[in-house]
């Protein structure tokens, strides 16, 4: 396997994506904001594989929208090969596109059934002037047909007509058609099987191998992210909690909100799974549009203090190289100086009036399709 470059690809720097809460029959008027994504620095590296994890809900398939301008930003800058895409709008952001695609979560809702395969893969080569004649195009289709592991014969049929992995496949395709740097995987195999999850995953790194891709996969499937990414970023309501290097974050995670996440994963030896700590989270996911004050965790913190967790919002800083960490006691947790205790559920009053039936989200969806696409 080829060995990821250091020069970034893609550098991120204090991004935030906030939909406006909007209430009124008449006159709209904002009554408040759902802070989807509020204030991510990361970079991804030439040919590497980004891994994003956090519960439904955290923002991670937001903020990879955003990366690509699929949603605009509310904030922040997009650096994508030098190039700053956060003022680039019409024909210049549409032709930089090209090197930026993605593989949406659900293959079926994101293939146009009236098309045929053909003519979904097609498409981009079109939009993007890379179709240069019926022989050479239609050589082109067959031969990345063949890559993602189909017959030939599938450009003539629908997207019915394949089953959840195969339109997947059909997916990556359509993705590869235009012969992009960075594929942004939203979920790429949740929909699947188990065993058409991991067809698809070893199908991904071979991709990479072969075209020399860049990724930024998002997953809430943890044993997903370990298999397939070289570094790994964890979010919670809005923001990166955790970053460091698959290894490194599976073999000794830092982050409070991290090892809770890690203790749930399943371990294949009976014993060691009886002896492990398990971290059960009290309470639900507070609220984006009302995000708890301080540190965005400390209401379901087992390790929360009485100072600062509750006032001041942890900066991601570097506790080893490599490894950032958003918490106040990352040291003190990780040396045994802070124990754990018992969480008594927080309830977090909304500092706008509550909206009724006429408040509405002004954005691309709604509050669930968006944070939970």
């Amino acid at each position: 396997m080829t060995e990821p470059s250091t020069v970034p690809l893609v550098e991120v720097d204090d991004i935030k994506v906030h939909f406006p809460i909007k209430r009124g029959v008449i006159l709209d008027r904002t009554v408040g904001h759902v802070y989807a994504v509020d204030g991510v620095d990361l970079s991804i590296n030439q040919g590497e594989t980004y891994g994003l994890v956090g519960e439904s809900g955290c923002g991670k398939s937001t903020l990879g929208r955003a990366m690509l301008k699929l949603i605009e930003p509310t904030a922040g800058s997009i650096t994508f090969d030098g190039v700053d895409l956060s003022s680039m709008k019409g024909e210049k952001l549409r032709t930089m596109r090209r090197r930026m695609q993605m593989v949406f979560q659900d293959p079926m809702s994101s293939l146009d059934p009236r098309q045929s395969v053909e003519s979904l893969l097609i498409e981009g080569m079109r939009a993007h002037d890379l179709d240069k004649g019926k022989e050479s195009t239609g050589k082109r289709l067959r031969e990345l047909l063949s890559s993602v592991g189909l017959p030939s014969t599938a450009l003539r049929k629908y997207p019915h007509e394949f089953s959840g992995g195969q339109r997947q496949r059909i997916g990556i395709a359509r993705a590869l058609t235009v012969e992009p740097d960075l594929i942004v995987a939203d979920e790429p195999v949740s929909a699947l099987d188990v065993s058409v999850q991991a067809q698809v995953i070893n199908l991904l790194e071979d991709l990479q191998e072969e075209f020399g891709l860049t990724y930024l996969v998002i997953a809430h499937d943890l044993a997903v992210v370990r298999h397939i990414s070289d570094r790994v970023g964890v979010m919670y309501l809005g923001g990166l909690v955790e970053e460091a290097t698959s290894d490194d974050l599976y073999a000794e995670p830092l982050h409070p909100y991290t090892r809770a996440l890690l203790s749930a994963v399943p371990v294949p030896d009976p014993a060691l799974e009886d002896r492990r700590e398990r971290i059960l989270l009290v309470g639900d996911l507070p609220s984006p549009a009302n995000p708890p004050k301080g540190c965005r965790f400390h209401t379901r913190c087992p390790w929360k203090q009485a100072e600062k967790c509750d006032t001041e919002r942890p900066p991601l800083r570097e506790i080893r190289p490599g490894h950032r960490v958003a918490c106040h006691w990352a040291e003190d947790i990780r040396d045994g100086r802070i124990r754990a205790h018992e969480v008594k559920p927080e309830s977090v009053e909304m500092d706008w009036d509550t909206p009724d039936d006429d408040a509405t989200l002004t954005g691309p969806a709604s509050v669930t399709e968006t944070l939970n696409p």
